[in-house]
């Protein structure tokens, strides 16, 4: 019952990040439009980038639900990307640390609850294993 409450909250998280990714991508979207670039074919490159990382990511929320390792994979891997960016927002010349944490806060409760769903995909894997007839 444990496996399945750790990897919904994982889902929900990794999911939710989607979602953010979308709304991102609507605001560069609103951002071409009202002529707020300087650059429109890098703003262009970085609305289909921004987009297709959404999907991507929304996909490995449907994978979590699902069990599939490749979820928790993805999933344990945008949590670092994530946190690399939470690293950038906290130091620079442009540093702005409130939002950093912000930021790191549920890339960290995603990525443990991801290696906690890792760790009980394992063990119950090993126990299928171990019923099977030789």
């Amino acid at each position: 019952m444990r496996t399945k409450v750790v990897r919904a909250l994982a889902a929900l998280i990794v999911g939710l990040e989607g979602v953010a990714l979308v709304a991102l991508t609507i605001w560069q979207v609103a951002a071409v439009v009202a002529g707020d670039t300087v650059a429109i074919d890098s703003a262009l490159a970085l609305i289909v980038l921004t987009a297709v990382g959404a999907v991507i990511v929304i996909a490995f929320a449907f994978a979590l639900l699902r069990g599939r390792s490749w979820g928790r994979s993805g999933g344990i891997v945008t949590q670092a990307l994530i946190l690399a960016v939470a690293i950038g927002a906290t130091t620079g010349a442009y540093a702005h640390p409130i939002l950093g944490v912000e930021i790191a806060i549920p890339a960290v409760i995603a990525l443990v609850l991801l290696v906690l769903d890792a760790r009980d995909a394992g063990r119950e894997a090993s126990i299928r294993s171990a019923d099977e007839p030789s």
